[in-house]
């Protein structure tokens, strides 16, 4: 298993400096990413300032090199003048401005590194992220297992007909509906406002005000896993395993749970990660709706405001929490079925 684990971890940094290698030619290579960066009111001196600031004016080998760099070293950007101005004026003699490793970039914009925006924004993304998924798997998965258990019967042809139509549904509408029907008009629950539990210690408060935003979230994937889970239980309940099983005369319940559920999970588990990495990558709809500050808020951000650096320290992280969840799916594909570790 050890080897196993060590394997995929291996093939996991490969992907991680091919990720890299082609996120760099695709922002970086063709051009001046200056050009591109300097925004609406651009001067010649501006796109001089952004080139030296990122060394834009370098070969684009040596571009890569120091963009590598950041990634596994670290990395120094010099401070433009207005932002010395600034430091001087704080007692910092600095002239530079350190990027610890893994350094996603600098934001000239904001004033401070990419790794400290995401810092400050990814709290409320990771907090609606792990909550929805909470949701939807235990809600989804059980419902789904229900679904089967009763195929065919009304509560069946009930379950699917709803999941249906919640799955038809948009996450701009759902979102919309909660906020100005439940916890405004109604006023069924309490209007969600985002609280830190580490700066306050209200984790209550941090609780209730994922709620609305969380079934948000929840509520598409969660109609989606009750339909595939149903399909995937019915599959494994067919196969000739399960048909021993029922013939030694195992309870109804172990030959479900034991022998059938643990079948049906190994494609669910790959879903899973996938879809919690892509909502890690930033749900821009449902915070916008909800006024949430996170990432998908600052993707909108630096795109309004040109600003690069964020940009690709976003596409960087998304792609990084993809590479890193298959990692961890194909970790759990090796615990729930060993054949898998002995066949790779």
């Amino acid at each position: 298993m050890i080897a196993y684990v060590v394997r995929r971890a291996g093939i996991g940094v490969v992907m991680l400096f091919t990720m890299a290698l082609v996120t760099f030619v695709l922002f970086f290579a063709p051009g001046n990413p200056a050009i591109n960066q300097c925004g609406k009111f651009c001067t010649a001196e501006k796109i001089q300032q952004i080139s030296e600031t990122y060394g834009y004016d370098q070969p684009v080998v040596v571009q890569f090199e120091k963009f590598a760099e950041g990634l596994f070293v670290g990395r120094d950007y010099p401070v433009n003048d207005a932002y010395r101005a600034q430091l001087v004026a704080n007692g910092h003699e600095d002239q530079v401005i350190h990027c610890a490793a893994p350094c996603l970039g600098y934001s000239q914009h904001d004033a401070r590194t990419v790794n400290a925006d995401i810092a400050k924004y990814a709290p409320v993304t990771v907090s609606l992220a792990v909550a929805a998924f909470v949701l939807w798997i235990v809600i989804g998965i059980l419902v789904g297992v229900l679904a089967a258990v009763f195929k065919g019967k009304w509560l069946d042809r009930a379950i699917v007909g709803v999941t249906l139509v919640v799955y038809a549904l948009p996450t701009f509408f759902v979102g919309t509906f909660l906020l100005q029907y439940v916890a405004i008009k109604w006023k069924a629950f309490p209007y969600p406002r985002y609280v830190d539990p580490l700066a306050t210690g209200d984790v209550r408060g941090w609780l209730v005000g994922l709620v609305l935003p969380a079934v948000t979230l929840a509520l598409f994937y969660m109609a989606a896993y009750v339909r595939i889970t149903r399909a995937f239980v019915l599959e494994s309940m067919s196969e000739d395993y399960i048909r021993t099983a029922r013939a030694k005369g195992l309870p109804t319940r172990s030959v479900l749970f034991k022998h059938g559920f643990r079948a049906a999970l190994t494609p669910l588990v790959s879903m899973a990660g996938l879809d919690f990495a892509g909502l890690l990558a930033g749900a821009i709809i449902t915070e916008t709706v909800f006024a949430y500050q996170g990432l998908g808020q600052l993707t909108v951000t630096a795109n309004k405001n040109n600003d690069l650096p964020v940009l690709v320290g976003l596409v960087l992280l998304a792609g990084g929490a993809v590479i890193v969840m298959n990692i961890v799916v194909d970790v759990l594909y090796a615990y729930i079925d060993p054949r898998v570790r002995l066949r790779k």
